[in-house]
């Protein structure tokens, strides 16, 4: 069998070696950990263990022993195919095929209870549409330790999902042009990719990326803790999601690896710490890379924005280390990006306080309250006749989200921001099988709205939900419903509990954290004068502030489309309520006129329409920024000395410098930028901003430009608008 164990950490190499051999750039620091270093890193190693993070050695064997009988299963179905295809017997004997483990176990960072990512590599005769996905998988469907067997064929990379003993594998197929796959395959090597098509390529690539990324880090064993410190830390504050719009595992991994190569010497709770200090100042949408793009003879697209339009609109690139290099983070949007930079912000201001003893590990990992954070919130309710429905259901709405978000802020010109978040909500009240997202709505901060202004998005989720129906594999009872909802009127099962909390004062809840209300104005109707008041200065004004509505938790929602739906609640100063609206309760059935669901009424939410006023959605305060911009700025790059003594006055001597000339060189063919003026008061410009937009405005668009990069038609009318306005 091709798997192995995860590889063993590394020791560290000589700094001139590591200098030349990980990365295309001289790293930043080759600064070692102090004896404060050190006690600050065993105490996030015991939070780490204290978490849970780790498996168990029974887990672990158990998987093992589950790849094992994976790995003959296969080499038992290819010799099977080469019998019945009339091969010689000497063919039969030597036919193989390969078990490859990629993702989080690859790397070495996996938990207890998480999936396998795997890949089967077969010989060219034994094809993926046929052998793969029907006779591989009625043997799977037979054997007793297989259950909850999932083909995927027409995903962006095919995959059969199934439980093995109760282990979760999500198994990929790759046929490669050999007659027979050599038990030692080097996966690594290009030859790998001769004559395949386009999905093969990226069902082998999962592998080579991980290999490659373990590769280009100077050690292995830091690389893998800071970046399940940083996995950890990301669900925890909920922007661990690629389907959503935020990071997935590879990316997480690219990034944490770049931060290794820049300080190579660094242990993990350090490489925490430099982690958030880089990414909080790094300017997207210029790339991050482990290594040079290369490019090769097979012709295969590899991320290039000057040749590539698409490319150009990538919002938050981070390129893969293995040919053909690609974006892996081509889902993330402007206001995904938001929600990270200020997350990324936040880990900053922890870490400099844990660096001063003035805070634990354990406040990084604080969990994000959501649901206090923002005053409106979008309500995706998702639901189905029975449980399997649901799974294939709630897995291409969820695929879709992310064009909400983008949609959202393509028709409200990006004033209105989305913060979707990445987490599901079942209410078990339901008859029928149910599942929740939501999004944190908040108009853009920093821009002063007309008193009473509202967002109608209406024909925005509409158009939404047409594509959503589209489904190919829609079954009766699939549906799909979209509310506008306030806080006071979130449904009890999104709270852990099954009851709202009552809410801290907003001065003394999460003083860390920037949320859409407590670092926010808001806005009255008494006059220019009495418009702006800063609520966090005033927090007795939050609690004293009447209710405008009774707190009703909605139910899901009854209706198909917009104009199916009727004014039941009557309108409120508040909110419009001509849109998709209603609850499903005991009561009543009646029939919509332009749908096949039945519409079950006895209570109506009020305000439960897509017109939303923001008339008390709130503006962000300058302070609060300009107070981390000067936090940031104070901040310096560690560079020891002559005398092996930390100097941040010489980090532009050498932390900046380094980036400057070798990143910017291999970079810079992909635009057509001009030599710009760095200015040396920012520590990390060089390093995080080797391409500016402006610079390069003929070739990567302004932020207000939409990531669409998988709906052509919207994308060409961002373009429009772009230049248009």
């Amino acid at each position: 069998m091709a798997v192995s164990d995860s590889p063993s950490g590394a020791s560290t190499p000589p700094q001139q070696e590591q200098t030349n051999k990980y990365g295309f750039t001289k790293p930043l620091s080759l600064a070692g950990p102090t004896d404060a270093d050190l006690h600050r890193n065993n105490d996030l190693e015991k939070l780490l263990l204290d978490s849970g993070l780790y498996e168990s050695n029974d887990e672990s064997a158990a998987r093992k022993e589950v790849l094992h009988r994976l790995d003959q299963i296969v080499k038992s179905w290819v010799k099977q195919l080469t019998r019945q295809r009339g091969y010689t017997d000497q063919m039969v004997e030597d036919a193989n095929a390969v078990i490859f483990t990629f993702g989080s176990y690859r790397l070495g960072v996996h938990g207890p209870g998480v999936d396998i990512d795997t890949l089967c590599i077969g010989p060219s005769y034994v094809n993926r549409e046929e052998d793969f996905f029907i006779l591989l998988h009625n043997i799977l469907a037979e054997m007793e330790e297989v259950s909850e067997l999932q083909p995927v064929p027409d995903a962006h990379v095919p995959v059969m999902k199934f439980k093995f003993q109760g282990i979760s594998i999500d198994l990929l197929y790759a046929s490669i042009s050999l007659l027979v796959v050599p038990e030692d395959l080097d996966i690594s090597h290009g030859s790998v990719l001769y004559d395949v098509d386009e999905p093969t390529v990226r069902s082998l690539n999962g592998c080579r990326v991980a290999d490659q990324i373990l590769k280009l880090v100077p050690n292995i064993e830091h690389f893998r803790t800071t970046l399940r410190c940083l996995k950890f830390w990301a669900k925890r504050r909920g922007v661990y999601s690629n389907v959503t719009g935020f990071l997935g595992g590879v990316n997480w991994a690219i990034l944490v690896a770049r931060i290794c190569q820049l300080y190579p010497n660094a242990i993990p709770s350090m490489l925490v710490s430099r982690f958030f200090r880089v990414y909080t100042q790094w300017r997207w949408p210029n790339p991050v890379m482990l290594c040079s793009i290369e490019e090769n003879e097979l012709g295969f697209p590899i991320w290039d924005p000057r040749r590539n339009p698409r490319d150009r609109f990538h919002t938050m690139p981070i390129i893969t280390p293995a040919y053909p290099c690609m974006n892996s983070s081509y889902n993330v949007s402007a206001s995904t990006l938001r929600v990270m930079m200020e997350q990324f912000r936040y880990g900053n201001k922890i870490c400099d306080e844990i660096d001063l003893n003035k805070a634990q590990w354990s406040a990084l990992f604080q969990p994000y309250v959501f649901f206090e954070a923002y005053k409106n919130y979008l309500q995706v309710d998702i639901v189905a006749s029975d449980t399997d429905d649901l799974l294939a259901w709630k897995g291409w709405v969820e695929s879709r989200l992310r064009l909400l978000t983008l949609k959202i802020e393509r028709d409200t010109n990006g004033m209105l921001q989305c913060h979707p978040y990445p987490h599901e909500y079942i209410d078990t009240s339901k008859p029928c099988a149910h599942s929740a997202f939501f999004m944190g709505l908040q108009r853009k901060e920093g821009v002063r709205g007309q008193e009473g202004q509202q967002f109608d998005i209406r024909g925005t989720v509409d158009e939404f939900r047409q594509e959503i129906n589209m489904y190919i594999y829609w079954k009766p009872g699939m549906e799909i419903f979209v509310s506008h909802v306030r806080r006071k009127q979130l449904p009890a099962f999104v709270f852990p509990d099954g009851y709202k909390r009552s809410r801290m004062p907003r001065h003394t809840s999460h003083p860390t954290e920037k949320t859409g209300d407590d670092a926010t104005k808001s806005y009255s109707g008494s006059g220019p004068s009495e418009r702006c008041i800063k609520r966090k200065s005033y927090p007795e004004m939050v609690e004293k502030k009447p209710d405008k509505r009774a707190s009703i938790s909605p139910q899901r929602l009854e209706c198909v489309s917009p104009e199916s739906c009727t004014n039941k609640s009557g309108g409120t100063a508040q909110m419009s309520i001509d849109s998709i609206e209603g609850v499903w309760l005991a009561g009543s059935t009646t029939k919509s006129d332009n749908s096949n669901c039945e519409i079950k009424s006895s209570d109506v939410l009020p305000g439960s329409g897509l017109s939303t006023e923001v008339a008390d959605m709130q503006i962000g305060e300058p302070g609060f920024v300009d107070t981390t911009h000067d936090m940031l700025k104070s901040r310096s790059v560690e560079v020891p000395n002559e005398n092996g003594v930390v100097n941040g006055d010489k980090a532009q001597d050498l932390a900046l410098d380094c980036l400057e000339s070798e990143e910017t060189e291999s970079t810079n063919k992909f635009s057509h930028c001009k030599a710009g003026v760095i200015d040396m008061d920012q520590r990390l410009d060089k390093a995080c901003n080797f391409i500016t937009r402006d610079e390069c405005s003929d070739y990567v668009p302004k932020a207000s430009s939409q990531n669409l990069n998988c709906e052509p038609d919207f994308r060409l009318r961002s373009v429009v608008k772009l230049k248009m306005g």
